[in-house]
Parts: structure tokens; C-alpha cells; sequence
């Protein structure tokens, strides 16, 4: 059987194919919970708020040795550049480039379960050169990366269905965030923007407090005569 090599294939650029395999990668996700204090009672209540985006890290190594190592050398950086772009803003997409890992036959490495591979970004990168030749061209590294999920809205509502929205939530605002992809977000429907306002008393729905917490009444099923953008 054929080897199969991790891959990170950006939705713009080349296909980089990783050099050695990782031993190991790491898989990580948390909730965001708030406490509800109540008095009288030993500990706060918690209550859900929403999940966090899932994480893998892992260590690619890189090495160029087999080039030569005095007179003629490949410079390792030349192959650990590709890597390190993906923090780069790229000019099309006004945002780093999106990714999906994939490796092989062994399914998703992350999301498993989910009926699709999820859009990850990179989120941050360290490198350690540990060989040189003798004018100082580093020939051997090792990357720590880690990538984050990026699902978009669309994705997440595929994967994860609303079956109801009866019930109360709580929705912390994010930077940039407006009242009508709230309302999109919870409801499916951008013109309930309406129903989030009222339940919190927001004397300007334009301008949300990034970090602030709103409380997501239930669904009422009626629509807003105008959305705002």
C-alpha cells in the first residue's frame, strides 16, 4: 500500500503536500457556558451559550539535507514558506486563505461525523531550524501548527439543523456582528431582528456591543416589516 501524504489544500493556490507525516495531531474543542447567578443558591446556574470552533494541532518536519548539505543546498524556508502563507492576507479574498486537511483514507480529521469537511484557517504558526550548513542556511525545520474551523453559516445550518427554536437563548455579539445575521443565525430569518431587539431593550439595534451578551427570545414566527443592514 501506497503512503498517503497529510495534504492542505487551500481554496485558492497549490495543494501542499506535507513532507513527513505528523506522529501524532491534537483535536480540541469547548463551549462557551454562562453563569446565571441566582440568590440563595450554592453556585451559579449554567447555561449553554454556543460551541467554539475545533481546533488540531500538530508538528510537520521538514528537511532538505538530501540536496546537499555544504556547496549545493536546498534551503528548507523554501518549503516551509508555502505553510506560512496561509497566515497572509490573500488580495482576492481580503482574508487569509481557507483550507481542508485531508490525509489519506482516514476520514475527516476533524468534525467526524459531520456529513461534510469543514473550511479550517490557520491561526497561528512556529518554526524551529535545528540543522545548517556551514553559511548558515537552515536545512532542517520543525512547524507547530494549529488550524481552526471556519464553517460558514450556511455550512453549520447543514450540518447542525435548528429542530426548534422555542426556547430562550443567550448569543454573545461578536466585532462586526449586526442584529440581522443574529436574527439569521438563531432563526434562519434575518428579518426577526425585530423580536431580539425588543426582548433587550436596545435603544440603537445599528450598534451592538462586541462581547456584550443578548438574550434570543423564543420564536415567535412573526416577521419584521424591515430588515436593517
Amino acid at each position: 500500500m501506497a503512503l498517503e501524504k497529510l495534504t492542505i489544500i487551500p481554496e485558492r493556490g497549490d495543494t501542499i503536500h506535507a513532507m513527513f507525516n505528523p506522529e501524532r495531531y491534537t483535536v480540541s474543542k469547548s463551549l462557551q457556558l454562562a453563569e446565571v447567578n441566582i440568590p440563595g443558591l450554592d453556585a451559579p446556574v449554567v447555561q449553554y451559550v454556543r460551541g467554539q470552533n475545533e481546533k488540531i494541532s500538530m508538528e510537520l518536519f521538514f528537511d532538505t539535507t538530501d540536496f546537499g548539505m555544504a556547496d549545493t543546498v536546498k534551503d528548507v524556508r523554501d518549503l516551509t514558506t508555502k505553510v506560512y502563507k496561509l497566515l497572509k492576507i490573500d488580495g482576492e479574498l481580503h482574508a487569509p486563505p481557507r483550507v481542508v486537511l485531508r490525509w489519506g483514507n482516514g476520514g475527516q480529521m476533524t468534525s467526524h461525523g459531520a456529513s461534510i469537511a469543514p473550511w479550517m484557517v490557520l491561526e497561528s504558526i512556529s518554526e524551529e531550524f535545528s540543522l545548517f550548513n556551514p553559511a548558515g542556511i537552515p536545512l532542517r525545520a520543525k512547524l507547530n501548527v494549529s488550524f481552526r474551523e471556519a464553517w460558514t453559516i450556511e455550512e453549520q445550518l447543514k450540518v447542525t439543523p435548528r429542530h426548534s427554536s422555542d426556547r430562550t437563548r443567550l448569543h454573545r455579539v461578536v466585532r462586526g456582528e449586526t442584529i440581522s445575521q443574529i436574527a439569521y443565525t438563531e432563526y434562519t430569518d434575518s428579518e426577526q431582528w425585530r423580536a431580539i431587539a425588543d426582548a433587550n431593550l436596545l435603544a440603537n439595534p445599528r450598534r451592538l456591543e462586541p462581547g456584550s451578551v443578548l438574550q434570543i427570545p423564543r420564536n415567535t414566527s412573526v416577521s419584521a416589516t424591515q430588515g436593517i443592514k
